[in-house]
């Protein structure tokens, strides 16, 4: 199985009306952040059991779908790419399969594309490694880079691991991309499902200075009473 022929599956199982949807909905007009983005038509269950049916493809293979300009091959290549590092338990394979991740970063350029796949490769590489090129990332002039240091930090959490969340959501916290704004409120959210008083005291110390669509995300699963004295400014 090759590159080509998994684009001629994915083209085959599009499904009719969906490409403007898609289109609409991952902001491809002009001036949007997915400007000039390219889709099929398939949707995200149909890629997994793609993936699911062929279950590895070569790297070189993978590579050209994360160079093609459609957007649901860049997804499908990256759903492989995962596939490969979650069943190998060989530590320098994870090490090379996340490397690679590193080196396509301009394919992962969509929210969908980096909510699916960095907690799996990045994320779940970094969880007993140092954690410096997530600081990096965060600190990249690419939003989708920034997105991709907070979201990774999802496996981190899962662990019941705060700080590299709180910390890169220090970096972020006035960002005036929606997009970063929304990953961070979702993360805060995440840690407060696991520890509701480290996101209490995080963000009663910050709340003031967050962009309104990072707290809202971030105080979502809060009491409603609550909820609303983070929005009228009355937490001290």
């Amino acid at each position: 199985m090759n590159a080509e022929k998994i684009k001629e599956e994915l083209f085959s199982i599009a499904q009719s009306g969906k490409k403007e949807i898609l289109s609409r909905f991952f902001k491809t007009g002009k001036g949007e952040y997915g400007e000039g983005d390219l889709f099929i038509g398939v949707t995200v269950p149909q890629q997994r059991q793609l993936v699911k049916r062929h279950k590895q493809i070569p790297l070189e293979e993978i590579e050209k779908l994360l160079c093609d300009n459609h957007h649901e091959c860049r997804l499908t290549g990256l759903f492989f790419l995962a596939e490969l590092f979650g069943k190998t338990k060989n530590e320098q394979e994870k090490e090379f399969f996340y490397r690679f991740y590193l080196k396509n970063l301009k394919a992962v350029n969509s929210w969908d594309l980096v909510d699916l796949t960095a907690p799996q490769i990045v994320g779940a590489h970094l969880l007993n490694k140092d954690r410096e090129r997530l600081y990096e990332l965060a600190a990249s002039s690419n939003f989708w880079e920034q997105r991709i240091a907070i979201v990774s930090t999802y496996s981190f959490i899962k662990k019941g691991e705060f700080s590299d969340t709180f910390r890169i959501s220090d970096m972020l916290l006035t960002h005036p991309h929606d997009l970063i704004q929304k990953a961070v409120g979702w993360m805060l959210r995440e840690v407060g499902k696991r520890n509701y008083e480290a996101e209490r005291e995080f963000l009663t110390e910050r709340y003031k200075k967050m962009p309104r669509t990072m707290l809202r995300y971030a105080i979502e699963k809060f009491e409603e009473k609550e909820r609303l004295a983070f929005l009228k400014g009355e937490i001290e």
